[in-house]
C-alpha cells in the first residue's frame, strides 16, 4: 500500500476555484474520508488524485513518485464509483477480473484473485449472474470486489452508498470498515454524510468553499471542532449555536444572547467587553427539566422528536433557538415551560467575526487547540 501526498493543490475552472491550495498527506494503510457539502471540492479532489481530473498547479505523489503527468491507469489505483459502473452484459466473475483480462494476467491468477475477492464479499454464490439480477448491495459488492482483485496501491470510494436505502447503507459502511480491517489497503473515502465520516474514517478531512477547515480524528473534530462551519456541520443534530456580546463585570464574564439569555463563561477571556462571540454547545449536553433546576433559566417547549434511542426537544428562550437530546423517553411535552441549563464545562467558545475556534489556556483565550 501507498502513501499519497498532496501539495498545494489547486483547481480552476477558467475563472472559477474549485480548490484553493490543498495539502494533504495520507498515509499508507489509513482511512481517510473526505466529508463536506455538495460543491465543496470532495469529490473533484478525489478525481484529481484517480487522475480523472488535471491539477491547475501543485503536485500529487504516490508513494513518493510525482503522478501529476500519468495516465490514470498508471497510477494503480482502484476507484468504486456511486453508480456501480458494472458491464451489463458480463457476469459477476466477468466484471471482477476485467481489469486482470486486459493486463493478460494468466487464467489461474485471474481465477484465484476473484474467487478470494469473492470469498472476502460474500458473492461466491452470485459469480455467475449478471447485474440485473443483483440487488444494489450486491452491485456496490462487486465493484468493490474487482477494485480489490487489482490489488492497486490504494482504494478511491465517490460516495459509493449514496443510491442505497438507510438500512443498507449501515449494513455497507460495516463490510467496508470489515473490508479495510482485512485489507490493511490505503483508503481514500468521499461523502457529504457525516455519519459516515465518523463511523469510517481514521481521520477526517473537512471541506468547504475548496479549503480544508480541520482534518482530525472523528473524536477531535466532535469534542474540538475548529470553527463554526465544523461545529455545525460534525453531529447531529447539529451543535447548538448562539451568538451574543461579551459582557464584563468586576465578579464575572457573560455572554448576552438573544436580548434574554446570559450565559456564564467559564473562562475570563481576553476580548473586550461588548465583543461579539459565539457559543456552542452539543443537544446532549443540554440540560432540561429537574437536573436544570437552580439556573435560573427557563424555556419553552416547541416541539418533542422521538427517534426511539432519546428524544429531540426544540426549545425557545426569548429569541434563542435551542435542541436538546434526552435518552430515552423524556415525559415533556410541547407547550411546556421547563428548567434549562448550559452547563459552563460542557461550552465551546468562538470568535463570531473569524468564525475561529477560542480556546481557554489558564485565564487566558488564544486561537488553536487545547
Amino acid at each position: 500500500m501507498a502513501a499519497i501526498d498532496i501539495r498545494s493543490v489547486r483547481k480552476t475552472y477558467g475563472k472559477s476555484t474549485i480548490l484553493k491550495c490543498v495539502d494533504l498527506s495520507i498515509h499508507s494503510g489509513e482511512f481517510v474520508v473526505l466529508v463536506g457539502p455538495s460543491g465543496c471540492g470532495k469529490s473533484t479532489l478525489l478525481r484529481m488524485i484517480a487522475g480523472l481530473e488535471e491539477v491547475t498547479s501543485g503536485e500529487i505523489a504516490i508513494a513518493g513518485r510525482r503522478v501529476n503527468e500519468l495516465q490514470p491507469k498508471e497510477r494503480n489505483l482502484a476507484m468504486v464509483f456511486q453508480s456501480y459502473a458494472l458491464y451489463p452484459h458480463m457476469t459477476v466473475a466477468d466484471n471482477m477480473s476485467y481489469a486482470l483480462r486486459l493486463r493478460n494476467t494468466p487464467r489461474q491468477q485471474i481465477a484465484a484473485a476473484v474467487a478470494r475477492a469473492a470469498d472476502i464479499l460474500g458473492l461466491t454464490q452470485l459469480l455467475d449472474r449478471r447485474p440485473r439480477d443483483l440487488s444494489g448491495g450486491q452491485r456496490q459488492r462487486v465493484a468493490m470486489g474487482r477494485a480489490i482483485v487489482r490489488q492497486p496501491q490504494a482504494f478511491l470510494f465517490d460516495e459509493p452508498l449514496s443510491n442505497l436505502d438507510a438500512r443498507l447503507r449501515e449494513h455497507m459502511r460495516a463490510q467496508i470498515k470489515k473490508l479495510h480491517a482485512h485489507l490493511g489497503a490505503t483508503s481514500v473515502y468521499v461523502t457529504h454524510d457525516q455519519i459516515e465520516a465518523m463511523t469510517l474514517a481514521d481521520r477526517v478531512v473537512v471541506m468547504e468553499g475548496g479549503e480544508i477547515q480541520q482534518i482530525g480524528s472523528p473524536l477531535d473534530l466532535y469534542e474540538r471542532p475548529a470553527n463554526l462551519f465544523v461545529a455545525g456541520f460534525i453531529g447531529s443534530p447539529a451543535m447548538n449555536i448562539l451568538t451574543g456580546r461579551v459582557c464584563r463585570t468586576s465578579t464575572n464574564v457573560s455572554l448576552e444572547a438573544g436580548g434574554q439569555l446570559r450565559i456564564s463563561l467559564p473562562w475570563s477571556p481576553a476580548v473586550p467587553h461588548g465583543s461579539l462571540v459565539s457559543i456552542g454547545i452539543r443537544p446532549e449536553h443540554v440540560l432540561l427539566g429537574e437536573p436544570a433546576r437552580g439556573s435560573g433559566l427557563q424555556a419553552q417547549v416547541d416541539l418533542t422528536e422521538p427517534t426511539g434511542l432519546g428524544t429531540i426537544v426544540h426549545l425557545t428562550h426569548g429569541d434563542c433557538l435551542i435542541k436538546a437530546f434526552m435518552p430515552g423517553e423524556s415525559g415533556i411535552k410541547s407547550g411546556q415551560s421547563v428548567p434549562l441549563a448550559l452547563p459552563a464545562d460542557r461550552l465551546h467558545l468562538f470568535d463570531a467575526v473569524s468564525s475561529q475556534r477560542l480556546v481557554c489556556a489558564g485565564l487566558q483565550v488564544h486561537r488553536g487547540q487545547c
